[in-house]
C-alpha cells in the first residue's frame, strides 16, 4: 500500500545550523513520542500513516516520518527533515510518496497547519466509510470539535501527485478536523501537543460513538446552543491542557520505551 517517494538530493545550501537549534530537537523529541504513543494505542496502521510538523523557525522545512518504518520504531533522530520540492534536507531515507504529496502541499498551501497528523485509526476511519456526517454531536468528547470538522468528499485514490495534494489542501478551508471520506482522518494544529490532543480525542470520540450506534436505538444529539456553549468552555484551557497531556506521554515513553528521544 505505502511507496516510497522518488524526490531528489538535497542542495547543500539547505544543510545548516538551523536544523541544530534547541527548539528543533525538542520538536524531534515530541513528534517522535507521538509517534510511540500512536503505536501503543492501536492509531497506526504498518508503515502508510504519517505525522509532520513544520521544523521551528523554517517555513520552508518539515519533519516527518521516513518510509518503510513503523509508528513504533521512530525516534527523533529518525525523523527527516524535507522541503516541499521533494529534497531531503536531513536525515537517512526517504518520506512515503502520499506522506509527501499530503504535507507538502498542505503545510505549504495553509501556513496555520504548523501540525498535520493523517492516520487510518480504525474508529474515525469507519466513520468515514458511511453516508452522512462521520461525526454527530452526541457525545460529550465530541463536542471539543464542534465547528471545527469539514468532510472531504472527493476521494481520489493515492495521493501520488502535487494536484491531489493541492486538492485535499483546498478542501480542509478553516477546518482543523478533515474527515477524507473512505480514506482516514487528518488532524492540524498550532502545535504537535495540541495536534496529538485532537487526534487521541477524536478517536476517543469515533470509537464511543460507533459504540453506541450498535445499540439499535437512535442517537440523542446535544441541542446546537449547548454544544457551542460546551465547546467554548473546553477550548477556553485546551492549550494548556494539550501541553499536559503531551508531557504525560513523554513520562509514559521514559519509562517503558526511553529510546523514543534518541
Amino acid at each position: 500500500m505505502a511507496h516510497a517517494f522518488g524526490g531528489a538530493a538535497a542542495p547543500a545550501i539547505l544543510r545548516n545550523s538551523d536544523l541544530d537549534a534547541d527548539a528543533v530537537r525538542q520538536a524531534r523529541i515530541d513528534l517522535a513520542a507521538c509517534f510511540r504513543m500512536a503505536a501503543k494505542l492501536g492509531l497506526h496502521e504498518g508503515i502508510c500513516n504519517h505525522l509532520s510538523f513544520v521544523v521551528p523557525g523554517r517555513d520552508d522545512l518539515f519533519l516527518v516520518n521516513p518510509y518503510g518504518w513503523a509508528f513504533s520504531e521512530i525516534t527523533a533522530s529518525r525523523l527527516l527533515v524535507c522541503d516541499f520540492h521533494g529534497h531531503v534536507v536531513a536525515g537517512e531515507g526517504v518520506p512515503e510518496a502520499t506522506a509527501f504529496y499530503i504535507h507538502a502541499r498542505v503545510h505549504k498551501n495553509l501556513p496555520r497547519a504548523k501540525a498535520a497528523f493523517h492516520t487510518h485509526m480504525p474508529n474515525a476511519t469507519a466513520l468515514t466509510m458511511l453516508d452522512g456526517p462521520p461525526l454527530v454531536w452526541a457525545g460529550q468528547t465530541a463536542l471539543k470539535f464542534y465547528g471545527r470538522t469539514v468532510v472531504d468528499e472527493e476521494y481520489g485514490g493515492l495521493a501520488l501527485d502535487e494536484a491531489e495534494g493541492d486538492r485535499i489542501a483546498a478542501s480542509i478551508g478553516e477546518a482543523d478536523i478533515v474527515f477524507m471520506r473512505n480514506h482516514g482522518v487528518m488532524v492540524l494544529g498550532p502545535s504537535i501537543a495540541e495536534a496529538w490532543d485532537d487526534l487521541y480525542y477524536l478517536e476517543r470520540a469515533c470509537e464511543v460513538q460507533r459504540l453506541a450506534m450498535t445499540m439499535n436505538r437512535p442517537l440523542k444529539v446535544v441541542p446546537p446552543a449547548m454544544a457551542r456553549k460546551t465547546y467554548d468552555q473546553m477550548r477556553e484551557g485546551d492549550r494548556e491542557s494539550a501541553r499536559l497531556h503531551l508531557e504525560s506521554v513523554k513520562r509514559i515513553l521514559a519509562q517503558e520505551a526511553p529510546d523514543f528521544a534518541r
